[in-house]
């Protein structure tokens, strides 16, 4: 799970609810008027400017903002290079029943396994990731929209408020409940766009970042691997894809390693 993102939700929640609550009327910031008009226009919006199938489906992408499935690259460019000084040492068709973690990396070998020439398993792996980060800029594109929609919506709840509001001049009992329309769907929109829908679509593009870069260290990796290249120079190749921080902890494990 990716806490970070689960204690930023929660945390703005409290924080705002807590603030909302040390005044005197925290039952006046509820309305359902206002949550209608915010979130119902907003979902109707996303079903206008995208595809109802399409909003459905790429709503599986939201669980990359919740949940970290990648496996970290330091990890991943290991695993590759265990395969390659296997691939070196006893042929590339040893690494048929070799169990693989990451999917990716698994289907690439797969490939390899068969026969496949380099540049068609080099086509194969890059026209997947590029499916891969399409699905991604969709899901980030449908909250960005959202994002979008929602304080637009609230500014709409505002005029409606304030149109009851003064049709209603001469019935002061009835000014309140107008104005609290007015106010709160414009408070409910900023603070979905920005505490919601907004800050996913960061945190997809984030992820859909992190999974390019391993999905690119898979290919560089594979095609070491098919060259028959040497596991300290696949090593070297895939280090240069990470942090120097990262890159001196690898190295550092692996001279431990080596020396043991």
């Amino acid at each position: 799970m990716d806490l970070a993102t689960i204690i930023g939700i929660i945390a703005g929640g409290v924080l705002i609810a807590s603030a909302i609550f040390m005044g005197p009327t925290p039952l006046a910031f509820l309305d359902v008027r206002s949550v209608l008009i915010v979130l119902g226009g907003t979902v109707a919006a996303t079903f206008v400017r995208f595809p109802i199938a399409i909003v459905f489906s790429t709503m599986k992408v939201v669980r990359n903002a919740f949940v970290d499935r990648l496996k970290p690259a330091p990890a991943l460019i290991e695993e590759i290079v265990r395969l390659a000084e296997k691939s070196r040492r006893d042929s590339l068709l040893s690494l048929e029943n070799v169990p693989i973690g990451d999917p990716f990396l698994e289907k690439g070998i797969q490939l390899c396994v068969d026969g496949t020439e380099p540049e068609v398993v080099r086509t194969t792996l890059r026209t997947e990731l590029d499916a891969i980060l399409e699905r991604h800029q969709r899901g980030q594109r449908i909250f960005r929209g959202m994002g979008i929609s929602a304080p637009a919506f609230g500014m709409c709840g505002t005029l409606i408020g304030l149109v009851q509001m003064l049709v209603q001049m001469d019935d002061p009992s009835a000014i309140g409940p107008s104005m609290a329309v007015a106010l709160l769907t414009t408070l409910y929109g900023a603070l979905f766009a920005n505490l919601v829908a907004l800050p996913i679509a960061d945190k997809l593009g984030e992820r859909s970042t992190i999974e390019a870069q391993s999905r690119e260290i898979v290919i560089q990796g594979i095609m070491g691997i098919l060259a028959a290249n040497h596991p300290g120079i696949v090593r070297a190749r895939l280090l240069s894809f990470i942090e120097p921080r990262s890159r001196d902890r690898v190295i550092a494990q692996t001279s431990r390693r080596r020396a043991a």
